[in-house]
């Protein structure tokens, strides 16, 4: 498997990844505190949603390294997409 070999996309990858962390504090903060459920589920799927987009971005820098064979990259997107 290929590793992400660009710095500045790995950083952003951790950064992006930080932020969602701190969404999911908030959802459990949320959840303590007692809050409206359909705004949990709104944050639930906000957080959901970029936990994807670091997936793509992830899979993007992959395929622009050139370090997978295409076979590899659709292998990868059908087991975790």
């Amino acid at each position: 498997m290929s590793t992400m070999a660009d710095p500045a996309r790995k950083k952003a990858l951790q950064t992006r990844l930080a932020r969602v962390e701190g969404q999911l504090r908030g959802i459990q903060r949320m959840i303590d505190e007692d809050a409206d459920c359909e705004k949990i589920a709104q944050q639930l799927a906000a957080a959901r949603k970029a936990l994807d987009k670091s997936f793509f971005n992830m899979v993007g820098c992959l395929i622009e390294q050139g370090g997978l064979p295409p076979a590899k990259v659709a292998e990868l997107l059908a087991k975790f997409a």
